[in-house]
C-alpha cells in the first residue's frame, strides 16, 4: 500500500512527523490485511447420497460420494486451484444440517427453500431442473391430475426431501408423507402395502429402480408434483463463502451447462452406476 503525503517535503519533516507516518502506514496495512479473508484452497462438500446418477456412495471410498455432480464441480474447481473434497455424511437430513452450521462448504444440489436460504447462499444458475414424480406399484396405478388426489393416501420420501416451497406446504397441511432414511425403504413399503406412492424425483427413481432390479415393478405418474432448479450452495458461515468464489464458480457452471456438459455427464454416470452390482 502506498501512502502519498501531500504538500510535505521529506527535508521539512521531522523526526516526529516521519514516526507518525510510518506507524500511520503499518496500521492501514494491517487494517487491509485483517479484513481479507483467508483463500480458500480446499472445499469440503456434500450432498444426497440418495440421487444417483448425480449423487451416490462411491462404492471404492464409501466416505466419499460421486456422480455427475460432482464431477461438473470438480472441473469448475479444478480451473480455479481450488481442492476439492466430497465427503459422505450419511443421511440428507445430516447434510443439511451439518451445512446449516457451517461444518460443511457447499451442499452438491439443494431445491430453494425459504428455510434453507436462511443459512445458504445460493449459485446461479441452477445446474438442472428435476421432474419429482408419483411412483406407485403397477397394480396400484390411481389417477393423479392436481396435490388434491394425494389426500386420503399414505405416501413416503427421504428424511427432510423438498419438492418445491409449495408442494412442500401444502404437503405439510393436508398430507401424510413419511419420511425414511434411504429410498429403497420407500420402495419397500409400496411393495409391502405399507403405502400408496413414493414421492421422489423421475431421474433419480428411473435408474435407482432398475439398478435394483425393480424397473418393472414400479411406474411414475404422468403428472410431475413440481419442477424444480437445482442448485449449488454455499453455507453462510463457511470460510469459503466469499463474493470472489461465488462469482467464479458461478461463471464457469454458466458456461459449462450452456455446453451441455452435465447431460453428458449424467450420460457417462448413469451408465457407471448401472453397471454396479446390487
Amino acid at each position: 500500500m502506498v501512502i502519498y503525503v501531500l504538500a510535505l517535503k521529506k527535508k521539512t519533516l521531522s523526526v516526529s512527523a516521519r514516526i507518525v507516518t510510518f506507524l500511520l502506514a503499518l496500521m492501514l496495512v494491517c487494517v487491509g490485511s485483517a479484513a481479507q479473508k483467508p483463500t480458500c484452497k480446499t472445499l469440503t462438500v456434500s450432498g444426497n447420497p440418495e440421487y444417483p446418477p448425480l449423487l451416490w456412495e462411491d462404492p471404492g471410498a464409501p466416505e466419499h460420494l460421486t456422480g455427475a455432480v460432482t464431477a461438473l464441480l470438480g472441473e469448475i474447481l479444478e480451473s480455479l486451484g481450488v481442492k476439492l473434497e466430497v465427503q459422505n455424511l450419511g443421511s440428507w437430513a445430516r447434510v443439511q444440517r451439518l451445512a446449516k452450521i457451517g461444518e460443511l462448504d457447499m451442499v452438491a444440489g439443494a431445491f430453494i427453500t425459504s428455510e434453507r436460504i436462511q443459512y445458504m447462499d445460493y449459485l446461479l444458475p441452477p445446474f438442472t431442473n428435476l421432474a419429482a414424480s408419483i411412483w406407485v406399484p403397477k397394480d396400484k396405478v390411481f389417477e393423479y391430475r392436481h396435490w388434491p388426489d394425494l389426500q386420503g393416501k399414505r405416501g413416503s420420501t427421504l428424511i427432510n426431501n423438498s419438492f418445491g416451497q409449495g408442494f412442500d406446504r401444502y404437503a405439510e397441511d393436508n398430507l401424510q408423507i413419511v419420511g425414511v432414511r434411504t429410498i429403497e425403504q420407500s420402495f419397500e413399503m409400496a411393495i409391502a402395502g405399507r403405502i400408496d406412492y413414493v414421492l421422489y424425483e423421475r431421474l433419480q427413481g428411473q435408474v435407482k429402480l432398475q439398478r435394483l432390479g425393480l424397473a418393472d415393478e414400479f411406474v411414475a405418474l404422468d403428472v410431475p408434483v413440481s419442477t424444480e432448479g437445482l442448485f449449488f450452495t454455499f453455507s453462510k458461515n463457511s470460510s469459503c463463502n466469499t463474493f470472489e468464489l461465488r462469482e467464479r464458480i458461478a461463471d464457469r457452471l454458466y458456461t459449462l451447462v450452456n455446453a451441455g456438459r452435465l447431460d453428458e455427464l449424467v450420460s457417462e454416470y448413469t451408465a457407471r452406476y448401472m453397471s454396479l452390482k446390487p
